[in-house]
């Protein structure tokens, strides 16, 4: 044999090892051999998809703060000594003018009491003398007394007068005394706090109650100077709490602050709520979320599908480093090839991203197995394999059921032939 026929051995051996090498790879391949591509050689990378929708997407502030009333009124004794009962406790509905507590008025009384003699008293001694000085008047006129006569007179009854009204005043600050040892709610609303029990002393100056109107709620938020700038009065607010996703109260910015603060640079934004759930309680803590902007209508993923890639960048004149960021999707073609877009993000919230360009409403969006994946790789969505074998195992069974229809017809009609 020379050694051209052992370079045609040679040859052919190759050649039919690169033959049964690709139909082996095409065999196992669970696409099948007509699915191969240069560009994504190996195996199919097992993936889930989604189909890309339109939806609505708010760019939103998030923020925590207390639920409180609008109001909160501090109830002061207007008079000292020691409480005796209590009628309210905490979390009581009032009204206005239902006493609270008891403080102790037999001291109380007797001034009352002491004032109402002081005042009769005056009253006969200033009836005596105003007779008297108008009697002494009329003398006078007639020029049967002197002047200094008729000026004494008159001292003594403007005197009297002067008594009475001291007793009147002195009377009505004793009754009003008598009055403020009931301790009452000055509005209708709900008890907030209780300082104060049986045996102590009730002080004029320190409160002995705290009573919240119940005119409406609110919430106040402390945010930073860039959300700060960006919130306007009349913008919707929703809230929610930490343990819930649907929202338990919805209002407005009423007040925002003209000032950050020094000691901690937020700025105070003021909530009024104007749909309370019953769920809601005074000193709740709830996140607030300010709706800035509202799209419709716009394409709309999932933030996880997005791949994130930072690229470092150093500015030649100014000799900085800056970080710029690039996100990708991968679309599923046919349900056999990955396929890389680059995106363009417009407002987030939460976990949902808007995309202004790069895919499409409809595209098959890869959402589990991109991480691992490049342009061009072969895929293979999960469930579509299961689906096409249902098929197919259904199409056979149905084919089945034809041929031993025709089968049975044809057995029919034997016997007619002979």
């Amino acid at each position: 044999m020379n050694k051209r026929n052992h370079f045609l051995i040679g040859f052919t051996l190759i050649a039919a090892g690169l033959f049964v090498s690709c139909n082996s790879d095409s065999e196992n391949s669970p696409q099948g051999g007509g699915n191969f591509a240069w560009g994504g050689g190996g195996s199919a990378t097992s993936v889930e998809t989604i189909s890309v929708e339109r939806g609505n997407i708010s760019d939103q502030i998030r923020a925590f703060g207390s639920i409180r009333a609008q109001d909160v009124v501090s109830v002061i004794p207007q008079v000292s000594n020691r409480i005796v009962q209590i009628y309210a406790d905490l979390g009581d509905t009032v009204t206005a003018g239902q006493s609270l507590a008891k403080i102790r008025e037999l001291p109380f009384r007797d001034a009352y009491e002491q004032a109402q003699a002081q005042f009769r008293q005056s009253q006969t001694t200033f009836n005596r003398d105003s007779t008297q000085f108008a009697r002494q008047e009329q003398l006078y006129e007639r020029g049967s007394i002197s002047l200094s006569e008729f000026e004494e007179a008159r001292a003594t009854y403007e005197n009297s007068r002067a008594q009475l009204e001291a007793a009147r005043a002195s009377l009505t600050q004793s009754r009003e005394d008598l009055e403020n040892t009931e301790i009452r709610s000055p509005v209708n609303g709900v008890v907030l706090n209780r300082m104060v029990a049986e045996g102590d002393l009730a002080t004029t100056g320190q409160a002995a109650f705290e009573v919240a109107n119940m005119v409406g709620y609110e919430t106040r938020l402390h945010l930073p100077m860039r959300d700060w700038e960006a919130v306007n009065i009349g913008m919707p607010v929703e809230l929610r709490l930490s343990s819930r996703e649907d929202a338990v109260a919805r209002g407005t910015v009423s007040r925002i602050s003209p000032q950050l603060s020094e000691t901690t640079g937020l700025g105070e934004v003021v909530v009024s709520l104007t749909e309370v759930s019953p769920r809601v309680r005074q000193g709740m803590l709830a996140e607030s979320r300010i709706t800035l902007e509202t799209r419709e209508n716009t394409v709309i993923i999932p933030r996880s599908a997005m791949i994130e890639r930072v690229d470092t960048y150093i500015e030649p004149e100014t000799n900085t480093v800056e970080l710029r960021r690039s996100y990708t999707v991968f679309i599923a073609e046919g349900d056999t090839v990955a396929r890389q877009k680059e995106l363009s993000l417009g407002l987030e919230q939460g976990e949902r991203v808007e995309i202004l360009s790069g895919i499409e409403e409809g595209n098959s969006l890869i959402i589990t197995g991109q991480s691992g994946l490049r342009d061009g790789a072969r895929v293979r969505v999960a469930g579509q394999q299961r689906q096409a074998r249902d098929e197919q195992r259904i199409e056979t069974m149905e084919r089945m059921q034809q041929g031993e229809g025709r089968q049975g017809q044809g057995q029919r009609q034997r016997p007619g032939s002979n």
